[in-house]
């Protein structure tokens, strides 16, 4: 498979797997709402908070949107979109080095996509799909290096979206679209991954009922098909209901084998016009309509267009000139449409104006449905005095507009995981720990527990997860609690199958731990997920 090279990629290709794991800390007063609805702003740089999340959301993640800088050059933005940001040419420093100093403006957008798609991919459950806007700018970039992190067989469709309805007049050839690169990461779960959407009024519409069926209103489609792919039985004579021997016509086979015609003809599901002469065609009911398929190419009359855009947040925030480009909340809304469920998780890493959790909250007041977002926005002014107060409005209501409900937490990235000696950081709390020593033995996020008093974390696959810290077994001493003696084991709550036991150390000797049938792990040294 053909691959993309850059200046500095060597550098990056691995670097998501040696960024530090770090705490994530909520931020009450600049919390929301229901605080236990599930949905989560974090402020900070997207790489390091998507590090920090993983092991509470890896693989449980249904739909991904993001809206990266298009690396347009514009200088003019307060979220710059030229990749020129202290934030991002810190970053390029201090990973690609010197090296980073002759990077052409390609270079560095490829240089901070690369280790961002890389983790994201991490989160995607198995019917889970990604979806990324971008423009002329860099979608030939951004396709090839997609091909590479998420398969090339797990690419989907490149939607195009009319964001305008007249070019800009200072363009020598007129852009008026964006695409939608979409990715699914089981390219097996395709049907799972994206559905139907819901009939437009403009299909509903088309739907009539001139023979009076108590079946209701229905409309029909040919009959025909292609010759190529048919089989013999697909070449029988029709007799019409005015007398008439139809054969299918020039060039054609019937769409249908002659049995089947048969029985639909018999439940009254063949139309033939209102004199009983014409080809005929298959009839539809709108009772049994399952949705209409997705077109790839989406229209700014039904998905919104960038003015549309900008209008909603002017509504909401007053100004929206921080965003030259915000997307508007139908055409988010119906990504959500088909490729959610009512409880799915979806993930936005790049949140800007909040649209992505503006979308969720109003999916979910229209199909009652309860699905949660994780958003990162890296720009403290904008997370904190845009992104949250969008949100807020939403779930609040503003103007006349009601309240779509819901609430969020609001989380900022603490301390690593580990300090420079390798060691537990002494800011880690026991939640903190549980969460990670989880992660790392399933690969999954940390159940929710029950009790918190119990070193028990969960079980996963017939193997229950220890964790001994922090004194979680009630004593306090120095190292209490947090080596496995004779007296712990007796009393770590019982499980049939293996016991895997995390702890700073281990006082059982090869028998006995096999008479336990624990397997014990030191922290930190067997904690390090790559």
């Amino acid at each position: 498979m053909p691959t993309l090279d850059w200046i500095g990629k060597s550098a990056v290709v691995d670097h998501h797997r040696k960024v530090s794991y770090r705490l994530l800390r909520c931020d009450r007063e600049l919390s929301a709402g229901d605080a236990d609805a599930g949905n989560l702003l974090v402020q900070g740089d997207n790489l390091l908070a998507l590090k920090a999340l993983l092991p509470y959301y890896a693989g449980k993640v249904k739909c991904i949107y993001i809206d990266p800088p298009y690396n347009t050059g514009n200088e003019g933005w307060v979220y710059n979109d030229n990749v020129n940001s202290p934030e991002i040419k810190k970053w390029l420093a201090q990973t690609v080095g010197k090296e980073g100093e002759d990077l052409s403006r390609h270079d560095k957008w490829l240089c901070m996509m690369y280790p961002r798609l890389a983790l994201l991919k991490e989160f995607l459950a198995d019917d889970g799909v990604v979806f990324v806007s971008i423009d002329d700018n860099e979608a030939h970039n951004l396709r090839t290096v997609m091909d590479e992190i998420f398969g090339a067989r797990n690419f989907l469709s490149t939607i195009t979206w009319k964001k305008r309805s007249s070019p800009d007049a200072r363009d020598t050839i007129g852009n008026i679209h964006d695409y939608l690169l979409v990715y699914l990461q089981n390219p097996f779960m395709a049907k799972r991954a994206v559905g139907k959407m819901t009939l437009s009024q403009n299909r509903v519409a088309a739907y009539k009922n001139p023979d009076n069926d108590p079946r209701g209103p229905w409309a029909s489609v040919d009959m025909t098909g292609m010759t190529g792919r048919a089989t013999k039985d697909q070449y029988f004579e029709v007799e019409l209901p005015n007398g008439t021997i139809m054969k299918p016509p020039a060039g054609r086979s019937w769409g249908l084998a002659e049995a089947t015609y048969v029985a639909l003809r018999k439940d009254n599901r063949i139309w033939f016009g209102k004199n009983g002469g014409n080809v005929p065609r298959i009839k539809k009911f709108l009772s049994e309509a399952d949705g209409q398929v997705v077109p790839s190419f989406w229209d700014m009359e039904e998905v919104g267009s960038n003015d549309e855009a900008k209008k909603e947040v002017n509504a909401l925030m007053g100004s929206a000139d921080e965003f030259d480009t915000p997307k508007p909340l139908r055409l988010i809304r119906r990504i959500f449409e088909i490729a959610t469920q009512k409880d799915s998780v979806v993930m936005d890493s790049f949140a800007g104006s909040g649209t992505t959790a503006h979308a969720v909250l109003a999916q979910n007041a229209a199909d009652g449905g309860n699905r949660r977002f994780i958003l990162v926005e890296m720009d403290e002014n904008i997370c904190r005095n845009v992104t949250a107060q969008r949100i807020r409005k939403a779930i609040d209501g503003y103007g006349n507009t009601p309240g779509l409900g819901g609430g969020f937490r609001y989380s900022k990235l603490g301390a690593e995981l580990f300090d420079e000696m390798g060691n537990v950081s002494s800011d880690v709390r026991f939640a903190d720990l549980a969460a990670h020593v989880y992660f790392t033995e399933t690969g999954g996020p940390l159940p929710k527990r029950v009790g918190t008093k119990s070193p028990l974390l969960g079980v996963y696959r017939e193997r229950a997860v220890y964790l001994l810290y922090n004194g979680i077994l009630g004593d306090r001493s120095v190292n209490g609690g947090n080596v496995l003696t004779h007296e712990i084991a007796g009393e770590l709550p019982p499980h049939d199958g293996m016991r895997v036991v995390y702890g700073e150390a281990c006082r059982l000797g090869k028998k006995s731990l096999e008479r336990y049938n624990i397997v014990f792990k030191q922290v930190p040294y067997e904690l390090k997920v790559d």
